[in-house]
């Protein structure tokens, strides 16, 4: 399967982005999907994700601002961020494998990738 990601911008401190990963092939309900971001001169770290028994999973400064869903029918992930800090910069991936719950904030984990799509947050 191949993904694609999209909704990436500019927008102001405190705005929102819906970020979009389209997967090319349908996958299936038994495989995880994630957003990870890769802020400037940092390594990529964990956004979000919907595990296979369909629980939502948050990094810790995510809570409370990004909400990630799953819609099976048109084979898409979305990211919706509200609130978005300077510190929210970065190019977001969105990422999918097979493998049990518990280690689904690790990127290794994950065994296809999306592109990437870049979100600035300045003013």
């Amino acid at each position: 399967v191949q993904l694609q990601a999209s909704g990436g911008g500019l927008v102001q401190p405190g705005g929102s982005l819906r970020l979009s990963c389209l997967a090319s092939g349908r996958i299936s309900s038994d495989y995880n999907v994630g957003w990870f971001r890769q802020p400037p001169g940092k390594e990529r770290e964990f956004v979000a994700a919907i595990g296979r028994s369909t629980i939502t999973y948050y990094g810790d400064s995510m809570k409370g601002r990004f909400t990630i869903s799953r819609d099976y029918a048109k084979n898409t992930v979305d990211l919706q961020m509200n609130s978005l800090k300077p510190e929210d910069t970065a190019v977001y991936y969105c990422a999918t494998g097979r493998f049990p719950d518990e280690w689904i904030k690790l990127r290794r984990m994950y065994s296809a990738w999306g592109q990437g799509t870049l979100v600035t947050v300045s003013s």
